[in-house]
Order: structure tokens, then sequence, then C-alpha cells
């Protein structure tokens, strides 16, 4: 426990910190929910992941239900580089320690989590806003390639039969994930406890496809400036590179109207396995994604509505 804590508290003060926009976030979840156990062992930390070490901090808290169908959130997911080692057969092999990190304040207020937090607050040692909730280890050596010769799908397969087994069920999945991602806001079921692999994997892939950008706090944001927002240039503001052109209310030449927008709304993408000559090998990206409605409007997400830069 005190080592899984020192690892925490690395992140937290060393890790290069990025926020990540309400646009980019929707679209990282979207491509989430095309991916499948197999597609994370095509996974390279070399290639792919944007630092040795990060944090990154979501716009809100993504509540996720597990096997047991309790709740949790995450608020921020860290990562650092390791040496992971396997017992049997003896290996070691490059990979990526994830640690996810909860809001004391979230929208998951057990009554005793309530209790303490209370408690701590009037013990003199409140708890911290962000709070360690759990640490992974990921594979990062690009173990398989994203080919189409049947081994991602045979893991995919190794990895559901074990899910059965361990929540007593036939399958958890009648279908595979669908290549179409879309996500509206709203809880993630997490049945084999993978969501934080498949959240990071596509924020990552994504980051290195070119889908999004990172710049520092200082640089300013499109559209109307946010007097509030503050300036910090050791701070990275991911968001997305690609948005589908406005669209607006006109007259055809039948009289008849076009719909007016008044949000913005994601998200569709599609996975593919795409060959690249000069490396010679597949690589799993996504096609999209995209932002419909215009650039100005507000961005909708099920039931809430965020100003989201343009």
């Amino acid at each position: 426990m005190d080592w899984q804590l020192a690892q925490d508290l690395d992140v937290l003060r060393s890790a290069e910190l990025m926020v990540i926009s309400p646009s980019a976030h929707a679209s990282v979840m979207a491509a989430a929910a095309t991916l499948e156990p197999g597609d994370l062992s095509t996974l390279s930390r070399d290639r792919d992941v944007v630092a040795p070490s990060g944090l990154l901090v979501l716009p809100e808290p993504v509540v996720c239900r597990n096997r047991t169908g309790s709740l949790s959130d995450t608020a921020a997911y860290g990562w650092q580089f390791v040496t992971q080692h396997q017992v049997l057969p003896t290996a070691q092999y490059e990979g990526v320690r994830l640690s996810t990190f909860m809001d004391r304040d979230g929208p998951v207020q057990p009554d005793e989590w309530r209790a303490a937090v209370a408690h701590a607050r009037t013990s003199g040692h409140p708890m911290p806003r962000l709070v360690p909730d759990g640490m992974y280890g990921m594979r990062g050596d690009n173990a398989l390639d994203a080919t189409s010769d049947g081994s991602t799908q045979w893991l995919t397969e190794q990895h559901k039969q074990l899910q059965a087994a361990l929540t007593q069920a036939s399958a958890w999945r009648a279908e595979p994930p669908p290549d179409i991602g879309e996500w509206a806001g709203g809880r993630v079921d997490d049945p084999n406890d993978d969501f934080a692999f498949r959240y990071m994997f596509a924020f990552w892939r994504l980051v290195a496809q070119g889908v999004t950008t990172a710049q520092p706090l200082t640089s300013p944001p499109a559209g109307p400036r946010t007097p509030d927002i503050p300036s910090d240039p050791d701070v990275r503001v991911v968001r997305l590179a690609q948005q589908m052109p406005a669209q607006r209310s006109k007259e055809t030449a039948e009289g008849k109207h076009v719909r007016t927008y008044h949000h913005r709304w994601p998200v569709r993408m599609h996975k593919v396995r795409q060959w690249y000559p000069s490396a010679q090998e597949h690589r799993l990206i996504w096609r999209g994604p995209y932002i419909k409605g215009p650039a100005e409007a507000p961005l909708m997400l099920g039931e809430k509505v965020y100003a989201a830069d343009t």
C-alpha cells in the first residue's frame, strides 16, 4: 500500500500535466467503445505514448459500472513507463503503469465515502481533490501486430472466456464491439475492468494519429476568451484538431428549409487497421472523428451541455 501510494504521489508530483477538452474527451470515449482486448496488445509505448510520465485530467468524471454492478468515477488518469515482469514463462517487457484517480467530490458518493471525507476534514487532514483509486499494468511492447491473421481475435476470445468464467455468465457480450463508435454521455458498463486500458489506448493513438492537438495553457483558445481560465505554461490542453463545418439553415430550390442546429454533438468514427509500408506493419487507427453542428454552438453530451472550444 505504501509503495502504491508512493507511485501515485510521484505521478502527481512530476508527471507532465494535460487537460483534455470536452470535445476531444468525447472522441476518446467513442474510440474506446470500439476496442477489443486483442487491440490493446498492439500498443507500442515508444511510438504511441505521448510522454514517459503523464497525468490526464478529464473535463468531468467518467462513471463506470463494474461486474458486480457497483459504480465508480474516474477524474484523471496517470501513467509511467515501467519494465513489467512475467513469472511463468519468465519474461520481461516494456510496459506502462496506469493509475486512476477519483474525484473526492465526484458523482459517486456512498454513505461510507461521505463519512470518510467528513472524518478526514474534521481531523485536520482533509483528502485531496484527486484521490488514488487503482493501479494497472499495461503492455507497451507491441506484443501483437494489428493484422487480420487472427492473432488479435484469438486473444480477444480467450479474454472473453476468462471474463465469462469470472462473472459466471455464458458471455459478457453477444457481439464484438462495433467498428463505428459514438458516445452521448452517461455511464459506461465495465464488466471486464478494462475501461482504463481502453480509454488511455484510444487517447494515445488519437494523439499519435494527429486527431488532437496539445498546446500550452498560455495559448489562447479559439472563440471568445474566458477570463476565468488561468495561464500555466506547464499545463497542456488537448483539443480536437478536426471538426465538421458548421451546418446552417437554408432554403432549398423547392422552398424547403434545412433544419438549424443549435448544439454540437459527438461523434461517429470508424476503426480501421491501416497498413504502413514504411514500417511494414498494420496499425489500428480511427477515421474521423466528427463533431456535428455549428462551430460556435455548445457541445451537447447526453443531458449536459458544455461550452467547448472550437
